[in-house]
């Protein structure tokens, strides 16, 4: 099962439904700005390197207005085909995108205030809890106390080791992994002292 190329047309049909002015979780980015940044990602090589070195992000953020201000439905046919064919990201669609597409679709899902979590395939689990572990190590790495992730099943993880305290945080690995991407429109239970959790859920867990 290709999880990264499934969830590409997923997110396609959300981002048609939901339309190009709708919120999203990425801050003041509507849907579509967001599909600009994902059309920017995998055929603009040139400016995409700005989305992670802010001395680059100048360009960057010129280049994906220039793409926002293209046809929607052209935005959308781009993300649905993926990478170009001579992309080197390409013949890594699902290494490089599985989470891309999850968390941004997510991203689209949540933007406003009535939203509820999909029943997610099963295939889903073991990616997304993989995903949850190595993304919590640097979400969560400034936390002055020990941090745990653990599933529905009982399966745990620690994410931060820090001795004293510990917070656990509970939930399906899709909400463990959204809230280990920075995001807060996640259902999760957090147990601990109330300072500790207050703690960890006020990092800052962008990348």
């Amino acid at each position: 099962m290709k999880l990264a190329h499934d969830e590409r047309l997923a997110l396609v049909v959300t981002m048609a439904e939901f339309g190009p002015d709708a919120p999203t979780l990425c801050g003041e980015w509507t849907v579509r700005d967001l599909a600009a940044h994902l059309v920017l990602r995998e055929r603009r090589p040139d400016a995409a390197a700005g989305i992670m070195v802010s001395a680059l992000s100048g360009y960057t953020e010129r280049v994906q207005a220039s793409i926002a201000s293209g046809s929607f439905e052209d935005l959308l046919e781009q993300i649905r085909t993926g990478p170009p064919v001579w992309s080197l990201m390409r013949p890594f669609d699902e290494q490089l995108n599985m989470a891309e597409m999850f968390v941004h679709h997510e991203d689209v899902r949540r933007g406003g205030p009535d939203w509820e979590p999909r029943t997610l395939d099963p295939a889903w689990s073991g990616p997304l809890w993989t995903l949850a572990r190595r993304m919590g190590r640097r979400a969560y790495r400034g936390a002055s106390c020990s941090v745990v992730l653990e599933r529905p099943d009982g399966g745990r993880a620690t994410v931060r080791s820090a001795g004293g305290e510990t917070v656990v945080l509970r939930g399906d690995p899709a909400e463990l992994a959204l809230h280990a991407f920075g995001r807060d429109a996640v259902r999760l239970e957090a147990t601990g002292s109330d300072q500790a959790v207050r703690g960890v859920m006020s990092l800052d867990r962008g990348i």
